[in-house]
């Protein structure tokens, strides 16, 4: 919308934001659901009887310094739990990333500059949001 005036899209931009990116934002969260189940049984499968030790050693790996994509990605062919679950969260925070990115081209496309520069400002805080958590 333009100053109360709609815009009208062809029907590939009509169709790729009524059906293509909804489609793309359930597979990205049926994805993280699925790596965060698969986090949650892995470390049930490897749990012992006593929880408070296993709920220390988690406690110190989240507050252990951050490890690069590679170490990861190892820990996570090595079947670490928390590896899995880690990925999986990471895959959660891009639901709202590219459903806000989507907004941010589809406002760009239709010279829709006032609600451009508004997403635009979610955009950059999310993404500082998540480069911040990765290195505080």
């Amino acid at each position: 919308m333009t100053g109360g005036m709609v815009i009208p899209m062809n029907n590939a931009e009509d169709r790729i934001l009524r059906v293509w990116t909804p489609i793309l934002l359930r597979v990205i969260l049926a994805a993280a659901v699925s790596l965060l189940s698969i986090g949650l049984l892995v470390s049930l499968r490897h749990s012992n009887s006593d929880y408070s030790s296993a709920l220390e050693t988690i406690r110190q790996s989240f507050a252990s310094r951050p490890r690069p994509p590679e170490s990861l990605l190892r820990e996570i062919a090595e079947g670490n739990p928390i590896a899995i679950a880690t990925l999986g969260l990471f895959v959660l925070t891009l639901v709202p990333l590219a459903r806000v990115s989507f907004c941010f081209l589809l406002f760009l496309k239709q010279r829709s500059f006032v609600f451009a520069s508004f997403t635009a400002y979610v955009l950059v805080g999310l993404i500082l949001g998540m480069l911040l958590g990765r290195i505080g």
